[in-house]
This record gives C-alpha cells, sequence and structure tokens, in this order.
C-alpha cells in the first residue's frame, strides 16, 4: 500500500465535514510539493450542483490557488472510487496520482463501471492507488445511509 503522509486524513475530515452539512460523505485533496493546494467535500445538495462532487471541487479550488488548470505533478486523495464525470476531470488536470479508498462497485469509473483509465480514448490516466483505509470509508458511507433510512 502507499504511503499517504497524512493526506487521506485530510480527506476524511472533508468528507465527514460533508456528511455533518448533509451531504454525501465524501472528500478530497490535491496535493503538490508536500502541500494541500485544494480541499472538498461533496457540496452537491448545498449548490444546488450535480457536478459539485468532493473531487471536482478539490481541482477546481486547486487550480485556482496555482492559476494554471493542469495540475501536473499534484496528487488527489478521495474516500471513494471516482464516477466518470470526476474521473475525466482528473484525467483533464492530468493528476499525476489518484489515491482512493473505497471502492465504488456501482458508481465508480476507475476499477469499476467504465475503467476509464484504461479506454483508448482517454488521454492520460494517472497512477492509481486504492483500498487505503478502505473499510473505514465504507463504514462512513453505509453509516450516513442508513441514517437516512432510518430517519
Amino acid at each position: 500500500m502507499a504511503q499517504t503522509n497524512g493526506f487521506m486524513d485530510a480527506a476524511f475530515a472533508e468528507a465527514l465535514a460533508a456528511g455533518e452539512r448533509g451531504e454525501v460523505p465524501i472528500g478530497a485533496v490535491v496535493v503538490r510539493d508536500g502541500q494541500i493546494i485544494g480541499r472538498g467535500g461533496n457540496e452537491t445538495r448545498a449548490a444546488n450542483d450535480v457536478t459539485a462532487h468532493a473531487e471536482i471541487l478539490a481541482i477546481r479550488r486547486a487550480a485556482a490557488a496555482v492559476g494554471d488548470e493542469r495540475l501536473i505533478e499534484a496528487d488527489l486523495y478521495v474516500t471513494l472510487e471516482p464516477c466518470t464525470m470526476c474521473a475525466a476531470a482528473i484525467s483533464f488536470a492530468r493528476i499525476r496520482r489518484l489515491y482512493y479508498a473505497a471502492r465504488d462497485i456501482k458508481g465508480g469509473a476507475v476499477e469499476s463501471g467504465v475503467r476509464f483509465y484504461a479506454q483508448p480514448t482517454c488521454h492520460h490516466a494517472p497512477e492509481v492507488y486504492s483500498g487505503i483505509r478502505e473499510t473505514e470509508a465504507s463504514a462512513m458511507l453505509r453509516g450516513f445511509f442508513e441514517a437516512r433510512r432510518e430517519a
């Protein structure tokens, strides 16, 4: 398993904050040169924006912070396998490495579903490291949805 240097902790903190806001608890951080340059937790409900996924927000904020839409030499840490939209954004931003916690059998697009980076039309595929704190991330998501069903 790849060393995450505490950056996955920051992604989990973003996920927990999203859950406390009533959003699906997914968090992401973009890291370059050992520093977090963008972070985000899901904001789809608050923003009434289906594109306000944690990964998209972290990438937008990182790009704004560095003044470039290309995040070459940057790594992304996220608590759930990215969907197709987010996998594409990661590719377009030229993220170097993707680290994620839990696999998303239904909506994931990296190792599940369409396997975006394995497609011949994908121009850039990051190195992918998965399963980092997978049990914890899965439990957080399961608990969130169980609480919603009970309410």
